[in-house]
């Protein structure tokens, strides 16, 4: 049996609740790249990018094989290693409006509640890209300082490598 495939049969991962349970942490991010809607949003909507986007700290991996198509209902299979401990995450994709919007939320995974809006506005100097996070740590009353300060670093991680995509003569 490959590692993968035994790291990820003991990981703990159990089914998150259709519904937000409880008090919520929100997150919310803006970044302008410097660069049209419809490249920006077919940037995003490549799940591969996805990997570019997460700190290396994560070892996040995508598992579902390529190619992905995004739309509604779309579920996509990940791993990453958190702390040390290897955890299967999936998500569903219950939003897609191409060129406006689209929500991810997780279905299997590390925390009690993930919902993540990515929406994406065209300004004068490129597009403005939004994240708005709404999430549950498990038992949070214990972990819930330390998941809140990884999440805050996953998005300065990607507020900070967006620009590399983006840049001055960038390709994204």
């Amino acid at each position: 049996m490959p590692a993968d495939t035994l790291l990820d049969r003991f990981a703990w991962a159990p089914a998150a609740p259709a519904h937000a349970p409880g008090a919520l942490i929100h997150l919310h991010r803006e970044t302008i790249v410097p660069e049209c809607l419809e490249r920006t949003f077919a940037f995003f909507s490549d799940a591969a990018n996805l990997e570019r986007l997460t700190p290396p700290w994560l070892n996040f991996r995508i598992i579902t094989p390529p190619p992905i198509v995004m739309r509604e209902g779309t579920l996509i299979d990940y791993r990453i290693v958190l702390h040390g401990l290897p955890i299967p995450w999936r998500t569903r994709i219950d939003v897609w409006e191409p060129g406006v919007r689209f929500v991810d939320r997780q279905t299997i995974g590390p925390y009690r509640w993930w919902r993540h809006e990515h929406r994406f506005e065209a300004v004068a100097d490129g597009t403005r890209v939004i994240d708005d996070v709404e999430f549950r740590p498990r038992v949070h009353w214990v972990s819930g300082w330390m998941v809140k300060r990884d999440v805050e670093r996953i998005f300065a991680f990607r507020q900070e490598a967006l620009p590399r995509f983006f840049g001055a003569g960038a390709t994204p």
